[in-house]
Formats: C-alpha cells, sequence, structure tokens
C-alpha cells in the first residue's frame, strides 16, 4: 500500500491488506456505462441540431470517464486493512482519508455481502458490526475466499476477546 496510509493510519512498519483489483474494475466498468448510456441519449438527442453537439457530447464524455477512471484508481489504492493482536485497521478515502479501529472484543457480528454485480465480479465485502453503531466498518472488494477466511478469524478473535483470552 502506498506511504500516505502507513503515515496516516498506523504505526510505522504496518503491512495493509489491499483490495482485490477486481473491485477497481467493476468501479470503471459502472462509470463506464453509465456515462455512455447519458452521453449517448444526449447526443441522439441534439442530432437534428447538427453534428457539432454530438460530437462534444462524445469528448466530453470521453474526459469525464478518463478522469473518472483516475479518481477509480486512487480510491482503489486507498483501501486497505491490517490484522493486530488486539484490533483491526481499516483505511480508505483518497481524498477524505478514514481510518477505522474495531477492537475485536467489541465486534458482534461479522457479515459477507454481494450484490448482483459484486458477485459478477466476484468479490464480496466484509461488513463489521460492533456495540457502537458509529464504528461499523467495511472492506470492499476482497475475494470470496480471502473473505470467508477473514470472517473467520475475527469471529474467533473477537469471541477470545469477549471471553477475556
Amino acid at each position: 500500500m502506498s506511504g500516505t496510509a502507513d503515515a496516516f493510519a498506523a504505526p510505522p512498519g504496518t503491512q495493509w491488506q489491499r483490495v482485490s483489483p477486481k473491485l477497481r474494475a467493476m468501479r470503471r466498468a459502472l462509470v463506464t456505462i453509465v456515462v455512455i448510456v447519458c452521453a449517448g441519449a444526449l447526443a441522439a438527442g441534439l442530432s437534428p441540431t447538427g453534428p457539432v453537439g454530438p460530437i462534444v457530447v462524445v469528448v466530453v464524455g470521453l474526459l469525464a470517464v478518463a478522469w473518472a477512471w483516475v479518481v477509480i484508481d486512487r480510491n482503489w489504492r486507498s483501501w486497505g486493512y491490517t490484522e493486530r493482536q488486539d484490533d483491526l485497521l481499516v483505511v480508505h478515502g483518497a481524498l477524505f482519508r478514514t481510518l477505522v479501529v474495531v477492537p475485536y472484543g467489541r465486534m458482534q457480528l461479522v457479515d459477507l455481502e454481494a450484490g448482483p454485480i459484486e458477485r459478477l465480479y466476484g468479490i464480496v465485502t466484509v461488513k463489521l458490526h460492533t456495540a457502537s453503531a458509529s464504528t461499523d466498518a467495511r472492506i470492499r472488494g476482497l475475494l470470496p475466499e480471502d473473505a470467508q477466511h477473514l470472517r473467520e478469524r475475527l469471529a474467533s478473535r473477537g469471541e477470545a476477546h469477549a471471553a477475556g483470552l
């Protein structure tokens, strides 16, 4: 993970686990489809006015897709998590950085979620429920096997910490 995440979020030497590149691919595909549909509809509506309007719409649409791909890449690179002895750290956000520290003893439930598009791309979201609703955390874009193993580790660590072990 980038040096900025280390400097922002955790003690030096923290090894961050990255999320799957499939999350980036999924978001890029969604943005591209939305822009193409919107630009196509707008260009079709402007076509009676001459060729200049549709050409401008297409160029602006291409620029929007290029900009969105850069932003999505930066956001994807910002996602990471690390398991420490007593807690889990989750960091994300390219522009507005967010760090969530979830103590294992406070975890009440660990869910795996995947909507239809996530399933199509073969990724899962791990959702952590804690005693405080404001500290719930999500780790998006994990491969199903990795998410399953993480859920099992977190559940067992949560049980051990809740029991005072």
